[in-house]
């Protein structure tokens, strides 16, 4: 096809050769149409800048400047310069009769003259009619960060994330509230222009810029992944010029930010004795022992190395990066270990009409874990202080008389987790420019993404162990008694995930008077095998050395115990095909126009309903291009925007969703035996769909005070329809008693408010900030399916604490929000001290009853999610702060609950202010209203004082050193360990034992430009 292509255009062959250019910090000053050009930019404050592009318009003529803010250009008197840097006004400048130019640029607070990164191309920031939030690299968040969310926290209206200190977590990322109760509810990843590209492959060193498509006008022509949202990255690219090589690094020190305030020993003895009761000889050694310090380590060390290598000439350009990041966690044995490789080429050919390119990257990860460590969590925190963690004769000290009682530090140190993820992305692009304003673009991308990982419990585990309940985060389900085999237990794992997408589009530009029109057309198809591998469990280990890494060493058949060999439908092979088209039109950038359609296939869904169209429609005026705008002084730019589209999700859903599939049906009796039988475990509906989201975004983007100050304001409104659930149906009707199928719809709308503003601009001395603000208010509106009624309610987030399996904590209810709180409303105590409740009739009661006796009681879902930068910069100093937080939301604090167990505290410890609770309370620990706490916080998240050198030597161009830190403090009514809980999920908003410790973390840095 390219051949075709290249034939019907008519470009011939002519091939030329480019010197390198011998100009300092060139891109291309060898050109030849023109005389040399000297200059120099500097800021307004006077300051010289150091890599500022300056380009000849129309061309790919240009260079950079040097460590001096100089550079030189050959160029005619009729050219134009183009005069651009990130974060500062973009300027022209003729050449005319000038040698030498003195250029001055001013910070931008406003972005409406930038280019945005869209679906298939690129679009005039001030053309645009949808609602795009870009962050620049300077924007990011700073610290000890490997994953993208972290990155982008409080930068971006109306994107909820949430982080723990787990190194091998990536933070759970919600846009505009959840679209879903089944799914991923993660938006889809674009990196680079390859879709659905695992952002573990990015090295923040690495990101250029980051779009974040948030309405359905902007996410539409991704049709079936793009329900919650599109966030596409950008990554460096090499320049011509002269090698140029960057490194950058940092090392970092981490520190536990707080812990639970659980007695210590004295406290403890001090308490029981208060109540005429004590520990039991067996307990109580004399130790003062803190289990929870016991876990962690006291300093955890980060380190980061990223090096680029760049350059090219011009017709060819080249970068190749290098990073490698290590981050210890908090808690002991855990770790990310990381080296990504980056090699990004691209060609010109044909007098610059082709262009080829090709972008190879490869992450490898080492991740180092604990098995059910979320258990040790849980033991860490009720585990006996008066207890040591050895005995005098250097063995474990276990209690095994109390259920559910495990030494934590011996639990750690006897297994062991390690996953090993090799990701490697390759992508073939070219470009050709055609007559008439066309050009076509073809895109080839492979992916493969592999995980091998190994777990290993010891002889003591297993032995020790068996018969456990693990600690899952609270979901769907409770936690499960845990089943080993007999001396030492090893689990080895490895799986491929492999993707092919092929992407093939034609555009046209044209501009006629003042009508711009711009125009794609496309195809897509990708093609997944999901799960190829195996896995299996063994157990009966000669010794413990061998760990999980030579299971031929096990003996299983000594027992009666089969091998465990993984799950079933691991394995899967999924296909999307898709075409699209999408049209921009505008009126001298004044009247905008824009118009999108996906026509997308999926066999995840019924052979009845495989195919979807997915629509969008966006309008826009520029006000301020209005005649009755030009005597007013008040606005420099004003902008109306409203848009309504439909996207699509197939996320989250296997290739068997909608099949017919039989297993294991229990048992039958047969000429008196008991054999096994097989039956229907999974009903087939061929006529299950996509889920649907409608979006309606209305917009407005302003610029006043000569554009030093500039915002945005968003109003959405978001609906999802034919959500799938899983539908209680007759066993009459489907033999497996239920079956999945669309119906549920789920309602979100909000108001966004983003504001940029220079506020100070002196000589030495500049200030500028970013503010934004984001409220959203979910509500699910359905939860039946048209052909099988059900419920309108479904029971979820159980955390199985003590005396208390079975207890849910929140409803998905027709009517309410996802992360509805609905349990007992606590009451008080009565006369005797003990807790009590009120029933549904409003009167108390001291023996409430679970699910009848409960209240709604506040959501999980915050009311205003908020983000503040500032940026002072004196000379060659600047410093960034950056404060963020929550408003409005609650959080059910189910690890105090189970902490507050007085009448247990000889068996198991408790919180310190649980001292004057009397121990005669057999309520006091009950999941109620009383541990439902405000959730709201305000975060001193980083503060980055840096200074950078000029002039050090010729061989340096740039010098930058920092000092970083991140977590200083949090202000909160929260009195667990952190509240910033996890937001994701068909549960949010419950802390459960289940929270990695954050962490205050001080690093130290330096950027360096050769």
């Amino acid at each position: 096809m390219v051949s075709f292509l290249l034939l019907t255009a008519g470009i011939q062959f002519q091939a030329s050769a480019s010197p390198l250019p011998s100009t300092p910090g060139s891109i291309n000053a060898n050109d030849h149409f023109g005389p040399p050009v000297k200059g120099k930019v500097t800021s307004a404050n006077g300051e010289a800048m150091i890599g500022v592009t300056i380009v000849v318009k129309a061309t790919k003529k240009g260079t950079s400047t040097n460590e001096k803010g100089e550079f030189t250009i050959n160029a005619s008197p009729d050219d134009i310069l183009v005069i651009t840097y990130v974060g500062y006004e973009t300027k022209e400048v003729k050449v005319g009769n000038n040698t030498t130019l003195n250029i001055v640029l001013n910070s931008g607070a406003t972005q409406l003259n930038d280019v945005a990164i869209v679906g298939y191309g690129k679009q005039k920031r001030a053309a645009l009619t949808s609602a795009i939030t870009s962050v620049k690299p300077g924007d990011l968040n700073r610290g000890a960060i490997t994953d993208l969310g972290q990155l982008l926290q409080g930068k971006v209206p109306g994107l909820n994330i949430t982080a723990s200190g787990d190194p091998n977590k990536p933070a759970a990322v919600i846009l505009r509230g959840a679209s879903t109760l089944n799914s991923s509810q993660t938006p889809f990843y674009v990196i680079d222009g390859v879709p659905g590209m695992d952002i573990s492959m990015i090295a923040p060193d690495d990101i250029t810029n980051i779009e974040v498509l948030k309405d359905a006008a902007a996410t539409a022509i991704y049709g079936n992944r793009a329900s919650a949202g599109v966030i596409i990255v950008t990554t460096r690219k090499g320049k011509a010029g002269n090698l140029t090589v960057s490194y950058n690094t940092y090392v970092g020190a981490e520190k536990i930010s707080k812990n639970l305030d659980v007695m210590n020993a004295d406290e403890l003895r001090s308490f029981l004795t208060k109540n005429g009761s004590g520990f039991t000889p067996n307990d109580d050694l004399g130790a003062h022992t803190d289990w929870q310090k016991e876990i962690e380590r006291s300093t955890a060390i980060s380190q980061n190395h990223n090096i680029a290598f760049s350059g090219g000439t011009d017709h060819s350009n080249y970068i190749a990066t290098l990073n490698y990041a290590k981050k210890e966690g908090i808690i002991q044995k855990t770790s990310l270990e990381r080296m990504i490789a980056r090699l990004a080429v691209e060609q010109y050919a044909l007098n610059d009409n082709v262009k080829f390119g090709l972008n190879i990257t490869n992450s490898i990860s080492n991740a180092m874990d604990v098995p059910y460590r979320n258990t040790i969590l849980l033991q860490s925190a009720i585990y006996l202080p008066v207890s040591p963690v050895k005995k005098a004769d250097g063995t474990y000290f276990e209690n095994f008389q109390y259920s559910n009682y495990y030494n934590p530090v011996a639990m750690l140190n006897n297994s062991s987790l390690e996953t090993k993820n090799n990701n490697f992305s390759a992508n073939f692009t070219t470009n050709v420019k055609l007559p008439f304003g066309f050009s076509y673009d073809l895109s080839v991308a492979y992916i493969n993404v592999s995980a091998l990982s190994g777990q290993y419990l010891s002889k003591y585990y297993t032995n020790k162990y068996n018969g456990m309940y693990n600690n899952p985060d609270p979901g769907t389900g409770g936690h499960l008694q845990q089943t080993f085999g007999t001396n030492g237990q090893a689990t080895r794992s490895s799986y491929t995930n492999t993707y092919k997408i092929l992407e093939s589009y034609l555009s046209w530009n044209r501009h006629f008077g003042g009508h711009n029109i711009n125009a794609v057309a496309g195809y897509s198809w990708q093609s997944n095998v999901i799960g190829d591998g195996f896995s299996t469990t063994t157990y009966n280990f000669a010794v413990d050395n061998t760990g999980f890494r030579n299971l031929a060493l096990s003996n299983p058949y000594a027992y009666s115990t089969h091998i465990n060999l993984g799950s079933d439908g691991v394995y899967q092979e999924t296909r999307l095909i898709s075409d699209f088209a999408r049209v921009n039109y505008d009126y001298k950038e004044k009247y905008l126009l824009q118009g999108s359609i996906r026509h997308d296939g999926s066999s995840v869904f019924g052979d009845n309903n495989r195919w979807g169209y997915f629509p969008s429609v966006g309008i826009g005026w520029r006000i301020i291009q209005e005649p009755f705008m030009k005597n007013q002084h008040a606005f420099d730019d004003l902008k109306f925007r409203a848009s309504y589209g439909v996207t699509g999700n197939s996320s989250g859903f296997s290739a068997f969703s909608a099949q017919y599939i039989i297993g294991s049906n229990g048992t039958f009796l047969y000429n008196g035996q008991q054999l096994g039988a097989f039956g229907p475990t999974q009903a087939q509906n061929a006529d299950l769909q996509w889920e649907k989201t409608a979006t309606t975004n209305i917009g407005l983007d302003f610029a006043i005070l000569k554009n030093r100050l500039s915002g945005s304001l968003e109003v959405y409104n978001k609906n999802t329809t034919g959500m799938i659930y899983t539908y209680a149906v007759n066993p009459a009707l489907v033999p497996t008693g239920s079956i999945v199928a669309n119906g549920g719809s789920m309602n979100n709308k909000g108001i966004e408010l983003s504001l940029s503003g220079l506020i100070v601009d002196h000589h030495d001395f500049s200030w500028t900030s970013n503010l934004n603000l984001a409220t959203n208010k979910n509500r699910i509106t359905s939860l039946k399916n048209p052909l099988f009624s059900g419920g309108d309610s479904v029971a979820v987030a159980y955390p199985e604490g003590a005396s208390q399996s079975g207890v849910s904590l929140q409803l998905l209810k027709t009517g309410m929000p996802l992360g509805q709180f609905f349990t007992l409303q606590y009451a008080g105590k009565n006369t005797d001290g003990i807790s009590q409740f009120q029933k549904r009739d409003g009167t108390t009661t001291i023996t409430p009853v679970n699910g009848t006796d409960y209240h709604y009681l506040g959501s999980a879902q915050p009311k205003l999610i908020y983000g503040w930068a500032n940026t002072f910069k004196y000379k060659h100093w600047d410093l960034n702060i950056f404060v963020r937080g929550v408003y409005g939301n609650k959080i059910f604090n189910a690890t105090r609950a189970d902490l507050f167990r007085p009448a247990t505290a000889q068996y198991a410890n408790i919180l310190a202010d649980a001292k004057d609770e009397p121990t005669s309370d057999a309520n006091a620990y009950k999941y109620s209203s009383r541990y439902i706490e405000s959730g709201s916080y305000l975060r001193f998240d980083n503060a980055t004082l840096a200074y950078t050198f000029g002039n050090v030597n010729p061989a340096i161009k740039k010098l930058r050193l920092y000092v970083s830190c991140n977590n200083l403090f949090v202000i909160t009514k929260y009195k667990g360990v952190d509240p910033e809980v996890n937001q994701g999920g068909i549960a949010p908003g419950v802390d459960y034992n289940n929270f990695y410790p954050k962490t205050r973390t001080f690093l130290i840095g330096a950027n360096l430009s050769l």
